[in-house]
């Protein structure tokens, strides 16, 4: 994976939180309810988003695996 690509990665997950966090907010400033239903709503958007997190860093972990899987197939090749 190159350099551009991880940071790409990176962009995108925190994209996502920052995203997250300005929707959950916006959401509280505007939601015309009570503040138990409220604090329920957020609790699931945030077990929500952290689900997403969790698979993107996933996604992320087995695309570095396949680039270090690379590498060391490509180094073993040219030592032999």
């Amino acid at each position: 994976m190159s350099k551009e690509n991880s940071n790409s990665g990176f962009a995108f997950i925190a994209g996502l939180v920052v995203g997250a966090a300005v929707g959950a907010l916006a959401g509280l400033l505007f939601a015309p309810q009570s503040g138990e239903e409220t604090r329920k709503q957020l609790g699931d958007k945030t077990k929500e988003v952290a689900d997403e997190l969790l698979d993107k860093f996933d996604e992320l972990k087995e695309s570095m695996t396949d680039v270090i899987d690379g590498v060391k197939r490509g180094t073993a090749e040219t030592i032999e």
